[in-house]
């Protein structure tokens, strides 16, 4: 059976590649033995990847622009062998709380960033400087945040006294906010269970299962891998592809996918990406493809038809974005650190502005550094257009980031306004109508706004969710606050 498996593995290599199809380790062999019909999906889907057919000596051996790996030498037979079960599912047991015992090997179950550096160490260090790898203690570890997943989780009921809320549950907050910001995976036992093969022990973990940015794992690393690269295939077509990111980035907090669809380029992918080459590394701009996707801003490394590189990759996204767009009440440089819990604004609050808007330069990028994410991000920008369009594209877009931070000026003043007179309680500021409208402004509204003018996705950011609903939202709450003020006074 192994021998077939390894007959299936090289004949489909080499309509993958003209290269030799890597050897296949002792171990993976046996975990393949079983697996091939326990997880035929699974199976499948790694057998279609780079993993099961190329050596790491031999993705190391590629030139320098060509190179999918990061790392110089790997110790001991790992670099001989096609990448399989084995490989990264038996590394570091002793770093692993969930490796168990099963079928003679000692596995584990979640496979970290801190395993993948094995071969891409390059990309893991420079994913843990991204906001994206501290996504679950951004929200967890910052109280503002963690009521406002509260005030959207609690399930409400009609009590006597009115509408009640109460408080969420775990498999609540890790079925949405922690979906994609990541869980915390424990492991809280060992239990037997029956299976084709018999029965058999496996430890039960807390938070799991889950694929998000910021997982905590069970070694203590921070992220997941196949947040991008959905396993067990790791394709690189799949992370350059906008749907990878669309699991997140739908909107209306965080509305990039549904602007981009609309934008130019959005419209250019959907009529040409079936002829554009996502495999090829470097990624040929002009050749490979032709108008961008969120990779190719943000992440990829880019080439000339003739393989001169262009842009370098990188896996800390904001290295290309100068300005934070979403998720706060207002826009402002980056956070200096991805670790944006430690913030705090001269009212001691977790927010990287003050509630009227004053960005909270202490913890900010300074102007010489968002200068030069800036002109990474032209970078990009000037392969496909002129540096008149390029400029005056960011002009509007600065020009946005004001315009919307003034609106939500106008509707923090009107909450404002409302705690001072008692006509809304200050204690949970995302729970009463008032504040929910107030929440609109800023994490739908203001954001996608923003999004359409970022992305060109004009008419997103008038009525579809932009800047229509900024000006009517902060009318209703105008009126809100002038009815409640006038209904106080005919009380007394």
């Amino acid at each position: 059976m192994i021998l077939l498996l390894l007959l299936g593995v090289i004949g489909s290599g080499m309509a993958f590649s003209t290269c030799k199809a890597a050897q296949l380790s002792e171990a993976t062999q046996t975990c393949l033995a079983c697996h091939v019909s326990v997880m035929p999906g699974i199976h499948g889907d790694w057998l279609s990847s780079r993993h099961s057919r190329v050596a790491p000596a031999d993705a190391m051996a590629l030139p320098q622009a060509q190179k999918r790996i990061s790392v110089s030498s790997i110790e001991g037979s790992l670099g001989q062998t096609a990448v399989g079960c084995a490989e990264c599912h038996m590394l570091r047991p002793e770093e692993h709380p969930d490796s168990f015992e099963h079928n003679g090997f000692r596995i584990h179950t979640v496979v970290s960033p801190a395993d993948c550096a094995t071969c891409h160490p390059v990309e893991v260090e420079q994913y843990k400087q991204n906001i994206m790898s501290h996504a679950y203690g951004n929200l967890m570890h910052n109280a503002l945040f963690s009521l406002l997943a509260a005030s959207i989780n609690g399930v409400h009921t009609i009590a006597p006294k009115g509408l009640d809320q109460g408080s969420q549950d775990p498999l609540t907050l890790s079925d949405s906010c922690l979906s994609c910001h990541g869980t915390k995976v424990q492991v809280m036992e060992l239990k037997k269970r029956p299976t084709s093969m018999g029965e058999m022990e496996f430890p039960v973990l807390s938070g799991w299962p889950n694929q998000g940015v910021g997982r905590i794992n069970p070694d203590a690393s921070m992220g997941s891998c196949t947040a991008c690269h959905t396993r067990h295939a790791f394709s690189i077509e799949v992370a350059r592809k906008p749907q990878t990111c669309s699991q997140c980035h739908q909107g209306p907090d965080v509305p990039a996918f549904p602007v981009y669809k609309v934008s130019k380029h959005g419209n250019l992918y959907e009529a040409q990406a079936n002829k554009w080459n996502f495999q090829e590394v470097p990624w040929r701009l002009g050749k490979d493809f032709t108008a961008p996707t969120c990779a190719a801003c943000h992440v990829s490394l880019l080439a000339s038809p003739d393989g001169e590189v262009l842009v370098e990759r990188t896996h800390r996204m904001n290295d290309r974005l100068p300005w934070r767009l979403f998720g706060l009440v207002y826009s402002h440089p980056h956070p200096q650190s991805p670790d944006t819990s430690k913030i705090r604004n001269k009212a001691g609050l977790p927010l990287p502005t003050e509630l009227t808007g004053e960005p909270v330069d202490l913890f900010l990028i300074q102007p010489q550094e968002l200068n030069t994410r800036l002109q990474k991000m032209k970078e990009v920008c000037w392969n496909c257009h002129s540096t008149s369009w390029v400029e005056a594209h960011f002009q509007k877009l600065e020009n946005t980031l004001s315009s919307t931070n003034q609106s939500t000026l106008a509707a923090t003043k009107i909450l404002l306004r409302a705690w001072e007179q008692g006509l809304a309680s200050q204690e949970n500021p995302f729970e009463e109508p008032i504040e929910k409208s107030w929440v609109q402004q800023w994490l739908f509204f203001a954001n996608s706004t923003r999004f359409a003018s970022a992305m060109g996705g004009a008419d997103y950011g008038v009525f579809a969710n932009g800047r229509w609903n900024l000006s009517k939202n902060v009318s209703e709450m105008w009126e809100w606050l002038r009815q409640a003020e006038a209904l106080r006074k005919e009380k007394k």
